[in-house]
This record gives C-alpha cells, structure tokens and sequence, in this order.
C-alpha cells in the first residue's frame, strides 16, 4: 500500500483551477499532502492547516472561499499577512474518511507524537523545522466535528497570546495535553497555536464562522499579551479520554451488543453532568471502558461504575465529542472528560 513521502509538496503560487476543487478532488489536483507559502503584505505568516482528517472539509471549504472572493475582490492575491497553507490527508479526503486503513490519523503524528514512527511523523517533522526557519505570527487547524458540539478552541498551553486567539473564535476554550501529536501543539514550540472545532459538516453557520475567524486572524497586527477578563473565556481542562476497548461489541438502539449507549448521548456534551448520569446500557457488571487520564494512568474506576445495569458517572464531569459515529469512536474514542480550570482566570465578581 502507497505511503505518504518524507516531505509535502512545495508550493509558492496557488495550481490554476485549485480553488474550483472540493476537498474530494484534491487528490488528483494535488496527489499528496502540499504545503503553499502565500505572500502577504505582513510578515510573519499565519499558518494554516486544513484536512487534518480527511471528512472534515470546513478548514479547506474557509480557506478557498476566502481566498476566491480575496480574488474577486482584488484581481490578484494581496493578502493583508502571508499565508501558509498546509493541506493534509488528501488520499482520505477523496474517500470521505478520517484516514485510510494503511495511514496513521494526521493529527496524531506531529513532533511530540507517541505513535511508532511512520513517514507522516518525518513530513510533519519537515514542516515544523520549515516554519521554525521562517518565523510564525499564529497557527489554526481547523476541525470539523461529528457530535454535536458547540463551536470552541483547543490549546495546549496556557498563554495569554494562545487564549487570545482562541476567544477570538469562541468564549468556550479547552485546554488539553492529551493526545500527544497534534499539529497545535507541535507549532505552539514555535507561536500562538490553536485548533478550532467547527460544527458538524455540511452546517452553513460552520464555514461562515471559520470565514470570519480566518479573515480576522489574516488582517490582525499583533495578539495582546495582557490577560483575559473572566467574562470573555470560559476555560476547560480536558483530563482523560474515553475509550470503548477494541474487543467490546456497543451500539445504539435498536442494535444490540456488550454495551448500547444512550440514543441521547450527544446531547450530554459540554454540558456539566451530576454523578449518576448514564452513558447506557450494560449486558453484564463486568463491562468496563478505558479511561486514561493525561499521564496514561487508568482511571476508569473514578469516572465509572455499573449500577443497576447501567453504566453510570461517579463524579461530575463535562464530556466532549461525544457522537453517534461508529467508526470515529473506534478510530479516535468516544469522548473527552473536562473539568473547569480556573488557575489562569480571575474570580467573576
């Protein structure tokens, strides 16, 4: 099976009919991952990275969007700062899936990575040392989610530069060290670094947020360094994720199986939920899910027990990225587990 080269394509100008392409054609528009340095009339560039997963298109859809109109508009590509554009897996976007059968998840293999090494680790590493020699104002990945989220940002490490960039897209704001991997953190060694979750695809008010947010971000001068008022941020620490163990058979009603979870799951995100919440249904007591916390420690007992069949939280806790996706919770898992982190904002009063 083909894999990815050390390196992404090289790019300075936009290929003619790039922006007519949808995230499925871009595999025979661009036959592999490519990195474009766009000039701007500020240096240094924003970074931009798109098709991280390949079925989640809002980061590509933005980005050419902006940059037709940017077009339509001008006769030519004057950015107000430079650009690099890093457009991912798109061997999985053609297949409309998160990535392949022979490929690691794109965003698990940035430096940092605890994955066995594959040569996508060796392209995200020749990306990173790229930018590192050329100099960074910010870097965005945006996502696509499959549950039913609100829109919100991702860091990775707490700094007031980072957080102003992420409450520019959402006062919602999620701090995570776990997974390890991810292309934010990777370029938070080099700038202000964020991943964004834009909605499900296909949602309208998805592409247009990202549009805006991306336009905001190519025109600013500089990210303030000051702290953030308590009632512009609302800050969340992600401190274990959620797995379905790989032999243990789940479902949603009507199917059947080891575990069939709630048909109201998604519901449950970013909501703050009291002990005794299910998550579903269990066929027998000793039905149990991986719960690793940012160490990798199992603490599957603290959040987790089976009470009368059901298998019930047994502290209060705020998932995330729960969704109805089979497959995405076999890939990745079936939620984040958060706690509000009131360490970098001050008391409300």
């Amino acid at each position: 099976m083909p894999t990815a080269p050390a390196e992404p394509r090289l790019l300075t100008t936009l290929p003619p009919g790039l922006l007519d392409c949808n995230a499925a054609d871009l595999a025979a528009a661009l036959d592999g991952p490519t990195l474009i340095e766009l000039p701007g009339a500020r240096t240094p560039a924003l970074f931009v990275s798109v098709l991280m997963h390949g079925n989640e298109p809002v980061g590509w859809d933005a980005v050419r969007l902006w940059l037709r109109r940017h077009l339509e508009r001008h006769g030519e590509l004057r950015l107000p700062r430079a650009m690099c554009l890093f457009i991912g897996n798109v061997r999985a976007a053609a297949a409309n899936a998160r990535h392949l059968p022979d490929q690691p998840d794109y965003n698990r293999v940035w430096p940092g990575s605890e994955l066995p090494l594959t040569p996508e680790h060796g392209m995200m590493q020749w990306v990173c040392e790229r930018m590192a020699g050329r100099g960074l104002f910010a870097s965005i990945d945006l996502h696509n989610n499959t549950g039913a989220n609100p829109h919100y940002a991702c860091v990775n490490v707490i700094d007031n530069r980072a957080l102003h960039l992420a409450t520019l897209f959402s006062r919602i704001v999620v701090y995570f060290i776990c997974p390890r991997g991810v292309q934010s953190q990777a370029m938070a060694q080099l700038c202000p670094a964020v991943t964004l979750e834009c909605g499900k695809v296909g949602e309208a008010r998805g592409l247009e947020h990202s549009l805006q947010y991306l336009d905001a971000c190519l025109h600013l001068a500089e990210l303030p360094d000051h702290g953030l008022p308590p009632q512009d941020i609302d800050l969340f620490h992600t401190v274990a994720q959620v797995r379905v163990p790989p032999g243990l058979s789940f479902g949603f009603p009507p199917q059947d199986g080891a575990l069939v979870l709630s048909p109201d799951l998604e519901r449950q995100n970013f909501r703050e939920l009291p002990p005794g919440t299910a998550f579903g249904r269990v066929r027998d007591a000793q039905v149990r899910l991986e719960v690793r916390d940012e160490q990798g420690r199992d603490v599957g007992e603290r959040y987790f027990a089976v009470e009368d069949g059901e298998l019930r939280l047994q502290v209060p806790v705020m998932p995330a990225m729960l969704s109805h996706d089979e497959t995405v919770i076999r890939q990745d898992c079936l939620c984040y587990l958060m706690e509000r982190y009131n360490h970098q904002v001050p008391p409300r009063r």
